[in-house]
């Protein structure tokens, strides 16, 4: 077997190199620890790193009130230099745009946000700075990505972070649109066709890269599992749920509350995470029944999972890897999940020691009332426990660095021909 190639020589590949990584301007989410994990891995591999955010809200561009807010809440993104971009507001009245606007009320989610990054416009530094690389997070944020690359001559990454049609057509199916509502085939088009211009197209799970492969066989693809930040080893006596606001995880903690929660008895349970709005709103008598299990959004995540003895995850629905879930396996407290929370990973969660797995609310139910009546196992003298084991395996910062290192080195080799 070859070894791994050093941390010196790999150096020298990136030393010099500008990485450019274009992504939405998000933050509190599973995506938004990709974004981190990506600039972490370049930096440490050498190059330097220029992060451009495109606001995915029309009418924002780069001296807003959102620019200001998105880099307040993202000071830990670790990149070099950091632009911001946006649609402005004067392109709302364009035909291009009212167009996309049409789409989008019929639940056209991928027209609305092609239009708004093809409206961006990118900061001037980026045309004048070399960049050897472009790393893109998400196929509607590739009109920007690909602007640049055709201005420096470099490759184009493209993390694709699902196949986000299935995500737009499981939003669409109880949300509010015109008739008729966008077809799962029109917005899965748009998607691939703006794919195609990437060099590469880098998956997150096993699910996207099967399916990516199939869509587009004549497309190099890569399958590299996302770097997540380790959380601490739970070492408190809490049963918490984690859950930033997205449609599934709403649709998971309503599961929870109407089904498993009745059953449960009297456990004390602390759902921790910006859901705590998205539920007041879809769900208000659900919300008023357990609002004091609700602890909101917190800026010490850490100490969330610090003071976990347990960790639920009660996913119902949804695609692609679930960032949640590899932060609740770092921790390596005993978890109670369904199958779909490992989604993706390529693993069977049965051979777990320390996860139930519950599919009903009955079974659920039980698995929380049996943790709370026992003492939990804890990562000591005696080793470190199945999940924390298998975070170190797939899902450090070492890891992904290396394989992400793999890929893209030959890439910037022959870039460097072609320069020159």
């Amino acid at each position: 077997m070859m070894a791994r190639q050093t941390d010196v020589s790999r150096a020298a590949e990136f030393a010099g190199k500008n990485v450019l990584l274009v992504h939405p301007a998000w933050h509190s989410c599973g995506s938004y620890n990709v974004f981190v994990a990506q600039a972490d891995a370049y930096r440490a591999l050498g190059a330097r790193v220029i992060s451009l955010a495109i606001n995915t809200f029309p009418g924002f561009a780069a001296e807003s009130g959102a620019a200001k807010s998105y880099l307040a809440a993202t000071q830990d993104l670790p990149a070099d230099s950091r632009f911001f971009t946006g649609m402005p507001p004067g392109a709302i009245a364009s035909p291009e745009f009212f167009q996309a606007a049409n789409a989008w009320l019929h639940g056209d989610y991928a027209a609305m946000l092609i239009e708004t990054a093809r409206q961006s416009a990118h900061p001037a530094e980026l045309s004048a700075v070399k960049i050897d690389l472009i790393h893109c997070n998400h196929f509607f944020c590739i009109p920007i990505a690909a602007r640049l690359r055709d201005i420096h001559g470099c490759p184009l990454l493209l993390d694709t972070h699902d196949l986000q049609a299935r995500q737009f057509a499981l939003r669409n199916r109880n949300a509010w649109t015109l008739r008729p509502k966008a077809k799962y085939e029109t917005m899965l088009a748009s998607e691939l066709a703006n794919m195609r211009a990437a060099d590469v197209l880098i998956h997150l799970n096993t699910e996207e890269a099967d399916a990516f492969s199939e869509l587009l066989p004549e497309k190099r693809h890569a399958l590299i599992f996302p770097s997540v930040r380790p959380m601490p080893l739970g070492r408190g006596d809490e049963i918490i749920i984690v859950a930033s606001a997205n449609y599934p995880n709403f649709l998971g903690l309503k599961w929870f509350l109407s089904e498993v929660m009745p059953r449960a008895g009297a456990v004390p349970i602390r759902i921790v995470g910006n859901i705590n709005e998205m539920v007041r709103r879809r769900a208000p008598l659900l919300y008023s029944r357990y609002r004091s299990l609700f602890v909101g959004f917190t800026g010490d995540l850490a100490g969330a999972y610090a003071r976990a003895a347990a960790i639920l995850l009660p996913t119902t629905t949804g695609y692609g890897i679930s960032i949640k879930t590899i932060e609740a396996l770092s921790s390596g407290v005993p978890l109670v999940a369904t199958t779909p929370a490992f989604r993706g990973m390529g693993i069977d969660p049965a051979n777990l020691k320390n996860v139930i797995l519950a599919e009903d609310a009955p079974a659920f139910a039980a698995a929380i009332r049996q943790l709370a009546a026992k003492t939990p196992r804890r990562d000591d003298a005696s080793g470190p426990s199945d999940t924390r084991l298998l975070y170190e395996k797939l899902f450090t910062a070492a890891a992904y660095k290396e394989t992400l290192a793999a890929l893209v080195a030959p890439l910037l080799a022959r870039s460097d021909v072609l320069q020159t």
